[in-house]
């Protein structure tokens, strides 16, 4: 499970700067890499980012936990 926390963890940070970018340079670097907004590359990795971060939500406690034990 640790393994999937560090996938989330980096997700998270991709969307995380993918957005400031957004914010800051109005520039998309995910569609910039994957061809567009619209193209499923990119919607898959949008995806993903967002379901990153639902993990996180429901599982806060229990990834708090797991890297606090070492298990």
């Amino acid at each position: 499970m640790k393994t999937l926390d560090v996938i989330v963890a980096v997700l998270l940070v991709v969307g995380g700067l993918n957005w400031g970018l957004v914010g800051i340079f109005q520039w998309d670097l995910v569609a910039a890499i994957f061809g567009g907004s619209g193209a499923a590359v990119a919607r898959v990795v949008y995806t993903l980012v967002g379901l990153s971060a639902v993990y996180q939500i429901i599982f806060w406690k229990a990834i708090q936990r797991r890297w606090a034990t070492g298990a």
